[in-house]
């Protein structure tokens, strides 16, 4: 067997840096309508691959950002609410049906097990309601912390904006006197 010849780190040097030029070169030759074009049919392609992991993932980005709006926060409450009403007459309604069957017949035992069946569900439907207001609180929460830190960004990029339209004026009107003053300048030489 023949032994490699070991590169050296030159040679693997150069010979990447010709790998990275002619990579350079191919993204220049491209237009940004290829590189549209490649990034849409790399996306049909995901999206058909994958239709449950595209849908579930654009329903759960919808859902985040309609938290994020005042008015999507109010909807998500109104639905917490009704939903809580309902748990709540369900629960009610079993509660009343079990005590129902309870009184029509049956022995004592299976009372005694029936009402603790029917407490330890209702306990339940509370923890869970419970968790989920809480979770609405901090939905609300995060919500009006997004909108908070959206503000100061506003703010932020607007004042930003506005020192480099400051700046940009600022240098305009330098760069107006300093072409003022050459044309002043070679005008005298011109004549004198």
């Amino acid at each position: 067997m023949t032994e490699p010849t070991p590169i050296s780190p030159t040679d693997s040097r150069d010979a990447l840096r010709a790998r990275i030029e002619a990579a350079e070169r191919r993204n220049a030759d491209r237009t940004l309508a290829d590189q549209a074009r490649n990034a849409a049919t790399a996306a049909v392609d995901y999206t058909r691959a994958n239709p449950l992991t595209v849908i579930g993932g654009a329903l759960a980005a919808g859902l985040v950002i309609g938290l994020l709006t005042r008015p999507g926060r109010r909807v998500a409450s109104r639905v917490a609410h009704s939903t809580a009403g309902a748990i709540s007459g369900a629960a009610s309604s079993a509660s009343s049906g079990v005590k129902n069957v309870a009184s029509r017949g049956g022995s004592r035992f299976g009372q005694m097990i029936g009402q603790a069946a029917v407490t330890y569900a209702m306990t339940l439907i509370d923890e869970v309601l419970e968790t989920a207001r809480a979770g609405q609180e901090r939905a609300e929460e995060l919500g009006d912390a997004a909108g908070v830190q959206a503000k100061k960004i506003t703010a932020r990029t607007s004042n930003a904006a506005g020192s480099a339209a400051d700046s940009t004026r600022a240098l305009a009107r330098k760069t107006r006197a300093a072409a003022a003053d050459m044309v002043r300048d070679l005008g005298r030489k011109t004549k004198g």
